[in-house]
């Protein structure tokens, strides 16, 4: 028919389809992205915190003795040394001793001054000793302690000293250490150091799995969710060495080891990131292991009498500080109160400064095997 335009037939277009998996999978890339945040904050602050400075207490609220104690009786010769662009101090004791150089690393939070009842003895039974303060602590330089794996640089630089020096190094080397610096004395056999002896006590394996295993006590249950944060944050610290490991040191040699731990160790766990929970990966042939039962992080050290006391100590502190809402009663100890003062000064720190020989003597026992076994005795 003239006139009519064409019969248009107008089919609607059909609706995008909505893209719920490509929705779903930018929310959790966000959520994903928003924990990962969470955590490094979280891990930054208290990592901050948990390797800032370790300087001494003041004597008045030092439950161990400090060097001006001793000074009468054990003389020392001060030395420095340069680790990681920080000058570090060093002190040797027994300078007349010919037995032995033992090499001494303390724990974090800490200096060597407080293991001193426990040195002096080793230089009372003939031991020359060379013990420092590690980076950030005590007498040393450094704003803070830096991080876990800080204290096997440390102990290499200290080392490095020693071997350069004629006088020290004519005598057999041994090394010992406690917590940061039981970590270290195994560690730093990655770097092939001439040791005849380690004796490692209360030792980490490897420095993210004690960060890991120190994150439990920070968030619980949720601390998988802080292990990406924790390797970046070590990682970045340490560079090469953020992996720095104790049993890859034990294992580099066949260095006689002994290994020494708490079954009821508080700080670094009997089955968590412990040395001696790594046997099954462990393969120098000449590592041996003692298994203290019922002890914690620090009390082989102790006497039975002097545990007591230091507990009897703690007891009061956490009172005081409960009384005065201080979180932890070590926050008190800096810059003490006089009631925080007349705790330490009625307490009896002859016998809380007892060293443990019968703990000491099981390591000099195995250092001197050693010593007999390879003819080395100065």
């Amino acid at each position: 028919m003239k006139g009519r335009g064409k019969l248009e037939f107008i089919i609607p277009k059909k609706k995008q389809k909505r893209r719920p998996a490509l929705v779903i999978a930018i929310v959790i890339a966000a959520v994903i992205v928003a924990v990962f945040a969470v955590a490094t904050v979280v891990v930054s602050v208290n990592m901050d915190k948990k390797f800032g400075r370790a300087d001494y207490y003041p004597e008045a609220s030092s439950v161990e003795y400090l060097y001006s104690h001793y000074e009468n009786e054990y003389p020392r010769e001060n030395v420095t040394f340069t680790s990681c662009g920080n000058t570090l101090r060093a002190y040797i004791y027994g300078a007349d001793n010919d037995k032995g150089l033992l090499v001494f690393a303390h724990g974090i939070s800490s200096g060597h001054e407080r293991y001193l009842n426990t040195l002096t003895w080793f230089v009372d039974n003939g031991w020359r000793v060379f013990a420092y303060d590690a980076t950030g602590s005590g007498h040393s330089e450094g704003a803070g302690t830096k991080g876990l794996p800080q204290s096997a640089l440390d102990l290499d630089a200290a080392l490095d000293y020693i071997e350069a020096d004629p006088e020290l190094s004519a005598l057999p080397r041994f090394l010992m250490g406690h917590s940061w610096g039981g970590y270290a004395v195994t560690a730093v056999l990655n770097f092939g150091h001439d040791v005849k002896g380690v004796a490692s006590i209360s030792g980490y394996a490897v420095p993210v799995e004690m960060i890991y295993e120190f994150a439990k006590g920070v968030v619980g249950d949720a601390r998988p969710l802080l292990y990406p944060s924790i390797w970046l944050y070590n990682k970045l610290l340490f560079g090469e060495y953020a992996g720095l490991s104790a049993v890859d040191g034990i294992n580099s040699t066949d260095t006689p080891i002994l290994i020494i731990h708490g079954t009821e160790d508080e700080t670094i766990g009997y089955t968590e990131s412990a040395i001696i929970n790594k046997r099954g990966e462990i393969t120098n042939p000449n590592v041996q292991y003692i298994t203290l039962e019922g002890c914690t992080h620090r009390g082989m050290f102790d006497t039975a009498e002097g545990g007591a006391v230091k507990q009897e100590i703690n007891e009061q502190l956490a009172a005081i500080a409960k009384e005065t809402g201080v979180k932890h009663y070590y926050d008190l100890l800096p810059d003490p109160s006089d009631e925080v003062k007349a705790v330490f000064s009625a307490a009896d720190l002859d016998a809380a400064n007892e060293p443990n020989a019968e703990f000491l003597s099981q390591i000099e026992d195995y250092f001197d095997g050693i010593i007999g076994q390879s003819g080395e005795a100065a």
